[in-house]
């Protein structure tokens, strides 16, 4: 079996013999420099100046302090020879190290403790090439992120360790290494990754034992022999022939940065995990890096950064049961205990993961992604899953194939994704810990906010309809948007972020970049706390923090760590029995989703809610019982549009019903708590409004419609005192006072406004109905109305009708209907005398006539004949 990285002995005799018979290296090293010329360029500069300095005179103080300056400096210097001389006394020369620990492969297992996942062994992959092998773009991208000064200190690179350090502070992220490329070969091939002092300063000694022995390119080449690339691969050549299927020597330049920016943290960054963006940003900044110092032109660096080069990446065809759980697993391990340590290290990890659920979750993701994908454009989905009571995940499908090689590695769950709607109940949850209830009236109507991150915004609901006056929690039932940010305003943003943070969500920190958006899912969300902060609203209140691990062993079986439980109260109880009681109402939200939709299961009471983020580009459902909670994101990887429609009830829900029908047959029925009714004598919030009355109106007068008024001139209105919440409530303190003055608020405006202009579009007036009647529609201003040629029983022999009249009325005669057994066969502007042809519908006998006069409001006289049609 090859040897281990871990074995002290891969730079022991025989190593040590192999590199300086091959270098042949003289082991003769300059002591020193020569000193540099302070006056180079200087002409005229005399050395013997310096002598010539007037004599200071020293107080006794000052005596003093600089002797203790220089007694102090002398003590430093003893401490530190000391300090290297005592770490130093039991470190075995490089060339004589011949002891060896024996690797011991890791074993990630189920919750049960049965099934090994994944074997995380030490068998390495390596093969050696010379240096002279590595493109000099190779060499020199590796310089530039792990040791610019590579050739010019003597083990310990100080400026590197300074610039790496600036460079991550002002990036937010590690992108260059602090040691030395003699440090990392010393920390990989002789001492443990162990975080101590002690530790450090044996590989400081050792770092200058090396660069005492070995030339800088000697140095150089073992590194690329030795340095580990993740998994079981060592050396440049192992990893570029397994990420890349080709020779060191053939590679190109983007693949080349790819290899260059992995040694530094090889899990983290390896191509086939879950940092494959943040590795590909490592590898453009070191190709930007050396554009700047002129080691590739601006051609070559944009050639390089615009190849695709993580779709050259070889697929990965490892045995692995839930692989994106798995590597979630592997780097929180690798954070904590090290490369090595987990690679070698022989530990026994026992996992939180249900083998069950895992499968149903991924039957769940490949029943329905293809038809997604085909109906929707919907290319990708995650499920993840989890234990509310404890946090503990119990599945996790991160991608629809994780050996997938363009996108598969990537783990959604664990990426910020906007939620549209679904973080709406924990903006409500907010709310109702402000003092607001459920019963709270809101009105669902085309508002304008104004905002200093939007601007002036004006968010419309799914349906595209205003629903007028309603509660909260048919609002959030029904995932109605205006509602939902007018409750974001009456609550605060800070107050909303606040308890999210309590919920366990870790992007929402940088507050400066949200508004009233927020609510519709305007701020980036892990699937993963995402889901397991609805665990709070499931256990009434309880927030146990997400684990993937319940036990690690090491290999002696004693444990180093094991799952306790952490869970602490973060919210009311009866506020999570309100949210549960909204989320679990199958009846309160069918107004919008229908009675049939996939957030409700057949058996059992489950609280659910859906999200869609604008254009379509995330379809989301979230939710569970107080033993389950699942969340199902669907999308694409690269954030490209789905189809206009694309809603989480239709893409995510039914991936999330599958998972949780099939996890939770034959478990028992558990119901939520029922949430006491709210009562806090104020009407607003108690879902009252003022009364409102139906009342017949005359349009001519403005008047209440009389017997004589006609039917075209009655209009029925609603009649009552309209207003927003505004009017009612003081947005920081709901339950007290009504504001004294109604527009010290900047949204009351617009929201009263908005009320007004909706209420005229419906009829509704906000005022007290007239208690006068219709003075205009009365028997004073009927017209009279004579027919001078007609008579009952008139015969008319042809089909030619001649009428003639005399009519008169106080307000002026308008117009002339004429009708024939109820059929309107003349209209038109009052005449005395018309000429018409009878139909040719109307058959010879008798039939009735009716001849009628209209003022200009319609009061109008009639007269009617029996009249023989005889033709």
């Amino acid at each position: 079996m090859a040897s281990s990285p871990l074995e002290v002995d891969i730079l022991g005799m025989n190593k040590w013999k192999y590199y300086r018979s091959r270098y042949k290296k003289s082991w003769e090293k300059t002591r020193g420099k020569p000193l540099l010329n302070l006056f180079k360029g200087k002409k005229n500069a005399n050395i013997s100046n310096l002598s010539k300095k007037p004599r200071l005179k020293l107080s006794s103080a000052v005596i003093y302090l600089l002797g203790a300056a220089v007694a102090l400096g002398f003590a430093g210097i003893i401490a530190t020879s000391f300090l290297f001389v005592w770490f130093g006394k039991d470190l075995p020369d490089p060339s004589s190290l011949s002891f060896r620990v024996v690797p011991q492969s890791t074993k990630i297992y189920d919750r049960k403790g049965e099934t090994v996942l994944y074997d995380i062994h030490g068998e390495e992959k390596r093969t050696s090439i010379s240096l002279s092998d590595v493109p000099e773009f190779l060499k020199q991208a590796t310089l530039i992120i792990e040791d610019r000064e590579f050739y010019q200190h003597k083990g310990l690179n100080w400026k590197g360790l300074i610039r790496a350090g600036l460079t991550d502070i002002l990036h937010g992220k590690k992108l260059q290494g602090g040691s030395s490329i003699t440090q990392q070969l010393v920390k990989n091939s002789i001492l443990s990754r162990e975080k101590t002092f002690s530790r450090k300063i044996k590989e400081l000694i050792l770092s200058y034992k090396l660069e005492a022995r070995f030339s800088k390119d000697e140095i150089l080449e073992m590194y690329f022999n030795e340095i580990p690339y993740g998994s079981t691969l060592y050396g440049i050549e192992a990893a570029s022939q397994s990420f890349f299927g080709k020779k060191t020597t053939d590679l190109n330049l983007a693949e080349a940065a790819i290899l260059a920016s992995i040694p530094n943290a090889p899990t983290y960054y390896s191509p086939y995990g879950n940092h494959r963006e943040e590795l590909l940003q490592k590898a453009n900044y070191v190709l930007g890096e050396m554009a700047v110092q002129k080691m590739i032109s601006e051609d070559e660096f944009k050639l390089a950064k615009e190849y695709k080069v993580l779709e050259e990446i070889l697929p990965y065809r490892e045995k692995i049961i839930a692989p994106h759980f798995v590597m979630y697993v592997k780097d929180i391990l690798t954070e904590k205990y090290g490369e090595k340590m987990i690679e070698q290290g022989g530990l026994k990890v026992i996992t939180t993961l249900d083998l069950d659920k895992q499968n149903f979750a991924e039957e769940a993701v490949a029943n329905h992604v293809n038809l997604n994908e085909k109906q929707w454009n919907a290319g990708n989905a995650a499920l993840v899953s989890l234990d509310p009571k404890t946090g503990q995940i119990l599945s996790m499908v991160g991608s629809r194939d994780f050996f997938e090689p363009n996108f598969g590695s990537v783990n959604v769950t664990i990426r910020p994704r906007q939620p549209g709607s679904s973080f709406k109940p924990i903006v409500y949850a907010s709310a109702f810990l402000k003092g607001y209830t459920p019963s709270t009236i809101l009105f669902d109507v085309n508002t304008v906010f104004k905002t200093l991150i939007e601007g002036e915004y004006s968010p419309k609901n799914y349906d595209e309809k205003e629903h007028g006056p309603l509660t909260m929690k048919q609002a959030l039932a029904g995932s109605l948007n205006v509602p939902a940010v007018k409750t974001l305003y009456l609550t605060g943003i800070d107050n909303v972020l606040n308890l999210a943070e309590k919920m366990g969500y870790t992007t929402l920190s940088d507050r400066s970049r949200f508004g009233l958006s927020l609510v519709l899912g305007g701020g980036e969300v892990k699937p993963l706390e995402h889901t397991n902060a609805f665990s709070v609203f499931l256990t009434e209140g309880k927030f146990s923090p997400s684990t993937p691990i319940l036990k690690i062993e090491d290999s002696r079986g004693s444990v180093l760590e094991e799952w306790k439980d952490a869970s602490q109260k973060v919210l009311d109880e009866e506020i999570c029995r309100n949210i549960t009681d909204i989320l679990s109402d199958n009846n309160a939200r069918s107004f919008i989703f229908g009675v049939n939709n996939y957030l409700v299961l057949r058996d059992r009471p489950v609280a659910a809610k859906t999200g869609t983020t604008n254009n379509f580009h995330d379809a989301w459902t979230v939710g569970g019982t107080p033993s389950l909670v699942a969340g199902v994101w669907v999308g694409n990887n690269d954030n490209k549009e789905m189809k206009k429609g694309a809603d989480g009830s239709k893409l995510a829900a039914p991936i999330w019903n599958y998972f949780m029908t099939k996890s939770l047959e034959g478990t028992p029925i558990e119901n939520f708590a029922v949430p006491t009714p709210i009562i806090t004598r104020k009407a607003i919030l108690d879902g009252n409004t003022a009364p409102e009355r139906q009342v017949k109106i005359d349009r001519a007068s403005e008047k209440l419609a009389t017997e004589y008024t006609p039917q075209s001139f009655i209009e029925t209105r609603i009649y009552k005192e309209i207003h927003d919440t505004l009017y009612y409530v003081n947005r920081d303190d709901p339950r007290g006072p009504v504001p004294s003055t109604l527009d010290s608020d900047e949204q009351f405006t617009n929201w009263e406004n908005a009320v007004k202009t909706w209420a005229l579009n419906n009829n509704i007036f906000s005022a007290l109905p007239p208690t006068e009647f219709d003075n205009l529609h009365i028997p004073a201003n009927f017209p009279s109305l004579d027919v001078l040629n007609l008579y009952n029983g008139s015969t008319i022999n042809s089909r030619s009708l001649e009428i003639k009249t005399n009519a008169s009325s106080p307000r002026g005669l308008r117009r002339i209907e004429i009708y024939l057994d109820n059929q309107l066969i003349f209209n038109s502007s009052y005449t005395s005398s018309v000429n018409l042809s009878v139909p040719t519908n109307f058959s010879n006998g008798s039939h009735n006539l009716k001849i009628s006069v209209f003022d200009d409001i319609d009061n109008s006289a009639s007269k009617e004949f029996n009249i023989n049609l005889s033709y």
